[in-house]
């Protein structure tokens, strides 16, 4: 049977009777199973070599922001890697947990109580699918001015997922808890300016290494000398067009790549 030649991880925060359900009966299907329970660094291991991933989830996840980030994080591992994954969840948590990890919309949703009659069907079906598609990269663009924030969101909207903030201090919230590729960071800002986000975002273990593109609207050269002294990944100028943006991001992106 097809089994016989495809590896399926299931993946869980906690082992549980129906998650040992669920393996016997892949098992018995032909399936090569691996599980994953806890220590989800281990599925550096799988992103390679699996042909399938059955995440599930717990029933509390839309009430714990480091849950969702470790869903999120494999979500974007799984979709860089090119697999196929399944996600068990309470129906109930669907709707908040897409909000919220919307990388999740690209894999298949299984509701719990799992249909056991129906999990060959729903594994080949997945097995059988079109290769997730890329997971987007994400942006954080912090400026204090809503309107440019917002036409340059507008502009990138379509190649990266994309969030706004307004102030330094609510970018340094919201980045630890919401991990970016990269950061638009408006040089000057009232309160705590582009310089200063910098500062604090280096001496964060969880953000040091976020690349950050400073937006100036000063294009002279003793500007642009004061602005590159802070060694930032690059600058852009706000007078820029929607074109040369979009290819300076992907020049951003092909560096870190």
């Amino acid at each position: 049977m097809a089994g016989d030649k495809n590896k399926i991880v299931i993946v869980l925060f906690q082992y549980s009777v129906v998650v040992k359900g669920i393996e016997r009966k892949l098992r018995d299907l032909g399936y090569q199973v691996d599980v994953v329970t806890g220590d989800f660094k281990l599925l550096n291991n799988y992103y390679s070599q699996a042909d399938l991933f059955f995440l599930y989830l717990p029933g509390d996840v839309t009430d714990d922001e480091s849950k969702e980030k470790i869903v999120d994080e494999i979500c974007n591992e799984v979709g860089f890697n090119k697999k196929k994954m399944i996600l068990v969840g309470e129906e109930k948590s669907h709707d908040e947990l897409s909000l919220n990890v919307p990388s999740i919309d690209k894999f298949m949703w299984l509701s719990r109580p799992l249909d056991m009659e129906k999990l060959e069907e729903n594994v080949e079906k997945a097995l059988e699918s079109e290769v997730a598609a890329d997971v987007k990269r994400k942006i954080l663009i912090v400026d204090d001015d809503p309107s440019y924030a917002g036409m340059v969101r507008e502009w990138i909207k379509d190649n990266y997922q994309v969030n706004v903030v307004t102030a330094g201090m609510q970018a340094i919230t919201f980045l630890l808890k919401h991990p970016v590729d990269l950061i638009l960071l408006d040089y000057e800002m009232p309160v705590v300016d582009g310089p200063q986000v910098l500062q604090m975002l280096r001496q964060e273990p969880e953000t040091r290494h976020i690349p950050v593109v400073f937006l100036t609207g000063v294009g002279t050269t003793e500007e642009v000398k004061r602005v590159m002294a802070l060694k930032p990944s690059g600058y852009i100028l706000k007078s820029t067009t929607r074109l040369a943006l979009k290819e300076a991001l992907a020049q951003q992106f092909r560096k870190k790549d």
